[in-house]
């Protein structure tokens, strides 16, 4: 006879002589031997102990289980026999205390029954030292799903500090019966209690992080996080009744190939206590213990990539890897105590920049496809196109991720470079390129272009932020030159102009709707010219400030020259020429992006075939001039290309005029131009009657007095 503890998951039948094998046994401990085993494999367990029991016919016996007590997820099964007849059995989990006494016992003789109790025995012996051990320990797991130092977990995801990331709970509908935790860290911080109509948030735990951050489906019982902080990564837990599922959320950092990236420790400061622990790839790799005073890194391990590239902030605890390359990249563990933080390191080997609408080629590196390569091009972790060299085949996949690259993508057979045509800011983002085993990373920035705005000195102008409406976990900052100032903080109620800031030239001057987010300058000077943009990036935009309007006159048929005043276009200017209240951009010279263009059937066409730019100054003509083409007309000087690198910002204004040298006026006006007309021609041949009259005259004068003296 022999006590079994099964948990449900495995075979409840051992084998009845022998040694014994358990398929998929766990890994043991708290025994005398252990013994470790891969999933799927066996282990053998020695007979190396039998426990005998006699007793006197007609008296009782007892079979000890070696339990003090039956857990709430314990399930215990007694069997008797070669036939491995289950006679009595415990399932705390669903409520079960049963013995089966109408089995049959005569089996066998006395000397049988006694080996088959001694095998019995042992089996049952071994057998509970791995099950109940399996059981606790998985309990033990549940308590402590928050420490994770490796693995673990069920499914990871990647996100970026600000970004948002839904949990799913791998439902579509909640049932009516169901009850839901999502744990961080083991505190609870949702819950869906369907017999209850229960659903809550508790986003004021453990210490308020989650504020205003949580959102729960209440439809599928999915989390969503919003808004991500470095402190909102680590583990969560999802529970549906009793079936629990772990997701680990990483921190994502992108870094361009030579340049230094920090990772943040999450804190402002170290405290006493606090050990620090920085670890790739599960090295130590630097390390700070304030009761030792010890702040040291370990750039040598573990095999020098980090030599001389390491730096430990001593008052934070953060980490900057410094002049990175693609040995850098990977898995990054930041613990501090007993607290985990994890993150994901991309290490981008180019970056590359187009505008919003132009093509861009991403390089493969080869001049030719060997007949044995394989490529394949990846977009955010899904294949856009793919060289299957070997089958003879060249593919471009332009309706995934969500058609985005839909007759986009242009695959080169010859060399397995790709060209995406007409980008979008939707075209952003990280790029692979794996040819056979090697990966290459590319960065692509999609640069739109910027409102453009003009105003008088003195005057007001408001930028539109993009939002019809602030939400409840917004942040937006505005910038000038990249220096910020204003904020908005939904979740804190906070609403805040920096006007002091770069040196005071906005002070009093900036107004913040706290409804959608634009903001308001007033009383501009020149001072104030240059780029704005928001951390949402939805746009930006280039004001232009001008106390001067210089007026130019054309005849109405003759072509007009407005100077840039420039005598050479720099290789790192951005030209800009725009026209009317609507600031049209009609013309433009990037040195960077190699673009010369004139937009000349904008403006409803009035322009077309009649712009005319110097490639070498940036100044522009007007050709064949009609009345449709007065008005202002404005300049914008841009140098860098990029606001936040941006090192000198002008501008100028203009205003055309025209006149038609025969159609220059209204009838009452031609009337008037026409008697004054006539008026100066009489008056003008008076003058000439008289001056002949008179010169006559002076000369017969002088014929007579001639006449005189002879």
């Amino acid at each position: 006879m022999q006590l079994l503890t099964v948990p449900p998951h495995l075979d409840a039948t051992p084998p009845t002589s022998g040694p014994v094998t358990l398929p998929h046994c766990p890994t043991l401990g708290g025994v005398d031997e252990e013994k470790r085993v891969m999933e799927g494999d066996s282990v053998i367990l020695d007979s190396d102990e039998v426990k005998s029991v006699s007793v006197t016919e007609g008296d009782s016996v007892a079979l000890d289980s070696g339990l003090t007590e039956v857990k709430y997820d314990d399930w215990i099964q007694w069997w008797f026999g070669d036939e491995n007849i289950v006679i009595a059995e415990i399932y705390k989990l669903f409520n079960l205390i049963a013995v089966y006494d109408e089995h049959p016992v005569h089996c066998c003789g006395p000397t049988e029954a006694v080996i088959r109790l001694v095998l019995s025995a042992l089996v049952g012996v071994a057998t509970v030292l791995i099950l109940v051990y399996d059981i606790r320990s998985r309990r033990a797991e549940r308590g402590q799903a928050h420490i994770h130092t490796s693995g673990g977990v069920d499914e990871e995801k990647r996100v970026k500090e600000r970004g948002s990331v839904t949990l799913d709970s791998g439902l579509t509908e909640v049932k009516d019966d169901d009850v839901i935790q999502w744990r961080f860290r083991n505190t609870v911080i949702a819950e869906i209690n369907k017999p209850a109509d229960s659903f809550t948030v508790y986003d004021d735990v453990p210490d308020g992080r989650f504020r205003d951050r949580l959102k729960l489906d209440n439809q599928t019982g999915s989390l969503t996080i919003t808004n991500i902080r470095i402190k909102h990564t680590g583990d969560y837990e999802r529970q549906i009744n009793s079936v629990s599922k772990r997701f680990r959320l990483i921190a994502e950092k992108s870094v361009i190939k030579g340049y230094p990236v920090t990772l943040d420790s999450g804190l402002t400061e170290v405290k006493d206590d606090d050990v620090i622990q920085w670890r790739f790839r599960n090295t130590v790799i630097a390390e700070i213990n304030v009761t030792a005073d010890s702040f040291t890194v370990y750039d040598d391990v573990p095999d020098g990539r980090f030599r001389d590239r390491l730096k430990l902030d001593n008052q934070t605890g953060s980490l900057t890897i410094t002049y990175t390359t693609t040995e850098h990249a990977g898995d990054y563990e930041r613990q501090i105590n007993s607290v985990m933080v994890y993150f994901y390191l991309t290490v981008i080997d180019k970056e590359m920049t187009v505008k919003a609408g132009y093509s861009v080629t991403l390089d493969s590196g080869l001049t030719e496809v060997k007949d044995d390569d394989v490529i394949q091009w990846r977009f955010r972790n899904t294949v856009i196109a793919e060289i299957n060299k070997p089958a003879d085949s060249f593919t471009v996949y332009d309706d995934v991720p969500d058609e985005r690259f839909r007759d986009r993508l242009k695959l080169d057979n010859q060399t397995g470079s790709l060209t995406i045509t007409n980008t979008t800011t939707e075209h952003a983002g990280h790029y692979e390129l794996q040819i056979n085993s090697v990966i290459k990373r590319f960065w692509l920035n999609v640069f739109v272009y910027p409102v453009l705005k003009s105003v008088k000195a003195g005057d007001s102008v408001t930028l539109d932020s993009g939002f019809t409406e602030v939400k409840d976990d917004d942040v937006i900052q505005w910038r000038f030159r990249n220096t910020v100032i204003a904020e908005i903080n939904v979740t804190a109620d906070s609403f805040t102009v920096y006007d002091d800031v770069p040196d005071g030239r906005f002070r009093d001057r900036l107004k913040l709707d706290n409804q959608t987010g634009s903001l308001t300058i007033t009383n501009t000077t020149t001072e104030h010219a240059g780029d704005y943009d928001t951390n949402y990036m939805r746009t930006y935009f280039l004001l232009s400030v001008h106390d001067e309007v210089k007026s130019v006159s054309v005849t109405e048929g003759d072509s007009v020259a407005l100077d840039s005043g420039l005598t050479e276009v720099k290789y790192n200017d951005w030209i800009m020429w725009w026209f009317g209240d609507e600031n049209i951009l009609i013309a433009e010279i990037d040195k960077q992006f190699n673009i010369i263009a004139v937009y000349d059937e904008r403006a409803d066409g009035r322009f077309r075939d009649r712009l005319k730019l110097d490639n070498q100054t940036g100044s522009l003509t007007i050709t064949n001039t009609t009345t449709e083409h007065a008005g202002d007309y404005g300049l914008m000087i841009y140098s860098a290309g990029f606001p936040s690198k941006a090192f000198r910002f002008s501008s100028k204004a203009f205003r055309v005029s025209l006149y038609d040298p025969v159609h220059c006026c209204g009838p009452t006006e031609a009337v008037i131009r026409l008697v004054l007309s006539a008026l100066v021609g009489v008056a003008t041949v008076l003058i000439l009657v008289y001056d002949i009259r008179s010169r006559r005259a002076e000369r017969g004068q002088a014929h007579i007095h001639t006449s005189g003296s002879a």
